[in-house]
């Protein structure tokens, strides 16, 4: 596959204005466009998504556009800020919306690569990430192994939310363009998810609500 059909999409930020966990997303997805990859960014301040329910009807276009992007994209970024130990309520949001991606063949997102950033006022962003990870595992992603939990992003970042601190920059762009890399090598040969496999995860977790 030629790199510059590589698509990568970010996914995350926060619903405040200045935004250190959408920040992230931005220089994330420098570095893969420098390793070749197109790249998109939605925000969840910008996606307004309500909350996810299973009988919310037609769901709206924000979450609609939020799984076609999804589908499309080779390789995802995202990224939260660590709020009481854990993602936050709005990016969890998001992610829930992925849902509707269920009766896709395959479905929600296999065999696609995902990077996870956190942004954490302490030193325990990683908390954020390990959660992270598992909705990756539940939505049949591969997380790559290299991930950046930023601790103490007041000082990482000025009071416009922006990246103050040369080497967090350095390893965002080593994220985004692990993902690109990564992606690519993922579509480059036979889906390394096999029918057996996903007959068995079905059997573990079964799509959708029943």
């Amino acid at each position: 596959m030629d790199d510059r059909s590589i698509r990568v999409l970010a996914i995350g930020g926060s619903l405040a204005r200045v935004s250190r966990s959408r920040e992230t997303l931005r220089i994330a997805l420098e570095g893969a466009a420098a390793a070749g990859a197109q790249t998109e960014l939605l925000s969840v301040r910008d996606l307004d998504l309500p909350f996810y329910r299973p009988d919310y009807g037609p769901p709206p276009a924000s979450a609609v556009r939020l799984c076609e992007e999804a589908a499309a994209a080779h390789g995802l970024v995202w990224s939260s800020p660590l709020y009481h130990g854990t993602v936050s309520g709005a990016f969890k949001n998001a992610i829930d919306w992925l849902q509707l991606l269920a009766d896709r063949a395959p479905p929600y997102l296999t065999d696609k690569v995902v990077g996870l950033i956190s942004t954490a006022g302490g030193t325990q962003g990683l908390q954020a990430v390990n959660t992270m990870e598992f909705s990756v595992r539940a939505l049949r992603g591969w997380a790559v192994p290299l991930v950046i939990p930023v601790p103490l992003a007041p000082v990482s970042f000025d009071a416009e939310g922006r990246l103050v601190d040369d080497d967090v920059r350095l390893q965002l762009h080593a994220l985004g363009a692990e993902v690109a890399r990564a992606a690519r090598r993922f579509t480059a040969g036979e889906p390394l998810t096999d029918r057996s496999a996903q007959e068995a995860q079905e059997a573990l977790q079964p799509l959708g609500d029943a």
